[in-house]
């Protein structure tokens, strides 16, 4: 496994973060933990979960895990906090009444003294980032979270972040998490390179875009029994399986067929060769996909694959809208209400 610097920080992590999303949706707490026991024993050093995610019950699985395996102390272990957890007014956002009470009770949950990557899951641009910001120094005075990392926030508020940190003598931005895949682009045109220039680690989520980079989906064939991708992949009005996307599977295949991999394990090994990506972010539902992930991370694509790659979709371009940052961000500013997750 090859371990990569995450952006400015000191700290090292696995070129693959293994996602928990799925854990206490699709994903029991015994494959939970198998899934985790597989990807540590296969040299993964980075978890990522989030408050959200089954209202907790994610990170109830992963911090049992870790107990249970011994290993809190070999895993760089990040959560999120800022999305909606309940039906109270302050429920949510990136106050400092919300960000202190998140903390406490993913620590909880997590069963730790500490939280290595603290991301803010979603923008909220009502809580001035003053707030925030001395908020996530206080945290990290006490020792309770260490970095610092934002979600799906647009350039121009990352600017922002750095310039007041920088200004109040805060806690830097180590750590991006956008979408990015190979069904869309746009991120390379503004986030990538500037993430790159502030030593900021990207660490994408939808590597496989939610699943339209697995091949399960062919066109001109039924979506199989069991995968339902309309209730994962069809969001914020934005389509995701559409007739170009499934060209754009029918044309990556034979690139993965050459090589003797899948579909998902080309797409996963591309997206963590790109420049400036640290670790993308894999979200198994059981073992068997934490192991093609596994997989993925041993293989190096040539330049003559990645010039191909480069041909059917070029960089900065999309054949969907994946990247719905500017959008939410759009929605935020009218409504004032912090978005969900995406």
């Amino acid at each position: 496994m090859e371990y990569r610097q995450l952006g400015n920080s000191g700290v090292r992590v696995s070129k693959l973060c293994l996602g928990t999303m799925n854990f206490g949706g699709s994903t029991d707490e015994p494959e939970a933990h198998r899934i985790i026991d597989t990807a540590i024993d296969g040299g993964i050093n980075f978890i990522d979960t989030a408050d959200v995610y089954a209202r907790g019950v994610a990170e109830e699985f992963t911090g049992r895990a870790l107990v249970a395996n011994g290993k809190r102390d070999d895993v760089v272990l990040a959560t999120k906090a800022v999305a909606r957890m309940g039906d109270g007014p302050n429920d949510h956002g990136a106050s400092r009444y919300h960000l202190t009470r998140a903390v406490e009770d993913s620590l909880r949950r997590m069963e730790t003294d500490r939280i290595d990557l603290f991301y803010l899951h979603i923008t909220d641009i009502t809580t001035p980032i003053e707030e925030t910001l001395d908020t996530l120094n206080t945290l990290v005075d006490q020792g309770k979270i260490l970095y610092v990392g934002t979600s799906k926030w647009p350039v121009p508020l990352i600017m922002e972040a750095l310039w007041k940190a920088d200004r109040m003598g805060g806690p830097q931005i180590v750590a991006e998490q956008p979408p990015y895949n190979l069904t869309d682009r746009r991120a390379e045109m503004e986030l990538v390179w500037t993430a790159m220039r502030y030593g900021i680690g990207i660490v994408p989520f939808g590597p496989l875009a939610g699943g339209v980079l697995s091949g399960v989906y062919r066109k001109g064939q039924p979506i199989p029994e069991g995968h339902k991708f309309k209730e994962v992949g069809q969001r914020d009005g934005h389509e995701r399986l559409t007739e170009k996307t499934l060209d754009l599977v029918e044309a990556l295949i034979p690139l993965a067929e050459a090589r003797g991999v899948s579909l998902a394990e080309f797409a996963l090994a591309w997206c963590a060769a790109q420049p400036g990506i640290t670790a993308p972010i894999t979200g198994p539902r059981t073992v068997a996909h934490v192991e093609s992930a596994l997989r993925a991370a041993e293989i190096e694509l040539t330049e003559e694959e990645l010039a191909k790659v480069n041909e059917i979709i070029p960089p900065g371009t999309a054949v969907t809208r994946y990247f719905t940052i500017y959008d939410r961000m759009v929605k935020s500013t009218v409504t004032g209400e912090p978005l969900g997750p995406f």
